[in-house]
């Protein structure tokens, strides 16, 4: 039975610009908002808007992503025809490659979508946080007689040369598409989120494949080609929240948001549009008597003795008598000892922060994109101190500075 719609989600990017949290870890995987990761939300899109067949394409570090997602049960995608299918690259009879780029990574699963024979496909981004219905996109692109659609986001103008741009006309057509410029025309940015019809997605994907020079990529190869040959191509204005976690100070302030959804657009207790999860199976949280909790966010199996502010702390954080946790992100699983001071910061899951450590610091005016990361198991040693711009992968010994 042939599908309306077949989503695809690129999840096999290395997110380097996360540095010691994406090491070991694919970025689609690593934890957010205290009970998350970030793969969670474009599944979560993907079944509140009625779209049952999802590929997830995955290449860098993949184990525990593919843990992670399973069957697809905790997002009712465990179906007999459709579901959840993790698609790495294989080996196939003419060669065995990597994915080469975004459109590449598509073309190389074109037989997994013609099972499915899907009118439109939606090519959705693993490494974005964004609450999106789309079956208001798909409408938009069907009202147009579009060939392609691409969602979009004004930017502020001084922000536009940033992102890839698409300039349009009256009728949201879209008539030039910009890489990062540097004098931009539009302050529509493309978030990465794309409609094709399938019958144009998979001539250009091949024509695109046969092209020796090509990059293989959406935005440098596909979209140029659409442009050229005159397709219908139409950009899709998305108001709600969206955001790419793809730096530490984007990933910090992501979480950050959290904590305020009213002002930021981002709430994760809304029943009308939830986000599943493989959540911990681990007890409630337990706050001593004595400890201090202002304006964070606790997840199960947390144990406060000593004092978070304006925090995020993921399932099993325990922190200690006497230590303070402020501005931070918290991933699951992590030791705060005795005296320690985490600030302004993200701390991997399943790290250790020694006795009257010190990791992190509130930044000067101008500065607060600096956030200090400590790794994934690193073992932060006591009275050790970690600056406000460190990046630590390795561990710290007692009294070490860095």
């Amino acid at each position: 039975m042939a599908k309306e719609m077949v989503a695809m989600i690129l999840a096999g990017g290395q997110g380097s610009r996360l540095y010691a949290l994406t090491d070991k870890l694919a970025k689609p995987a690593v934890p957010f908002g205290g009970k998350y990761r970030i793969i969670d939300f474009p599944l979560s899109n993907c079944v509140n808007s009625g779209i049952d067949t999802v590929g997830i394409l995955t290449q860098y570090q993949p184990l525990v992503l593919n843990e992670y997602i399973g069957h697809g049960q905790p997002w009712d995608l465990d179906r007999l025809h459709g579901g959840v299918h993790v698609l790495p690259p294989y080996q196939q009879a003419k060669n065995s490659d990597w994915y080469k780029g975004t459109a590449n990574a598509i073309y190389q699963n074109l037989s997994f979508l013609r099972r499915y024979d899907p009118e439109y496909v939606i090519i959705l981004s693993g490494d974005q946080i964004c609450k999106q219905d789309y079956n208001d996109f798909l409408e938009f692109h069907k009202a147009k007689g579009a060939d392609f659609s691409v969602a979009v986001m004004e930017v502020p103008w001084d922000e536009a040369s940033r992102f890839g741009l698409m300039v349009t006309d009256s009728d949201d057509r879209i008539s030039e598409f910009q890489e990062k410029p540097k004098e931009p025309k539009s302050n529509l940015a493309s978030m990465g989120i794309y409609i094709f019809n399938f019958d144009v997605l998979e001539k250009y994907l091949e024509d695109d494949e046969a092209n020796p020079n090509s990059s293989n990529d959406f935005g440098n190869d596909i979209l140029p080609a659409l442009l050229r040959d005159g397709k219908k191509m139409y950009a899709y204005r998305f108001k709600g929240y969206w955001k790419d976690v793809g730096t530490i100070s984007s990933l910090w302030e992501a979480n950050m948001e959290v904590l305020n959804p009213e002002s930021s657009g981002i709430n994760l207790f809304d029943d009308d549009w939830k986000i599943y999860s493989r959540s911990s199976g681990k007890a409630a949280q337990y706050i001593a008597e004595g400890a201090v909790i202002d304006n964070a966010m606790l997840t199960n199996g947390c144990r406060v003795f000593g004092t978070v502010r304006h925090s995020i702390l993921f399932a099993g954080v325990e922190v200690e008598e006497g230590a303070i946790v402020e501005d931070a992100v918290v991933m699951g699983n992590v030791k705060i000892s005795k005296g320690a001071k985490v600030t302004h910061c993200i701390i991997g899951e399943g790290a250790t922060i020694g006795e009257n450590a010190v990791v992190g610091e509130k930044p000067s005016s101008g500065n607060e994109k600096n956030v200090a990361t400590v790794g994934p198991g690193v073992r932060v040693g006591n009275k050790a101190v970690i600056s406000g711009t460190a990046m630590v992968k390795e561990d710290v010994e007692e009294g070490e500075k860095c």
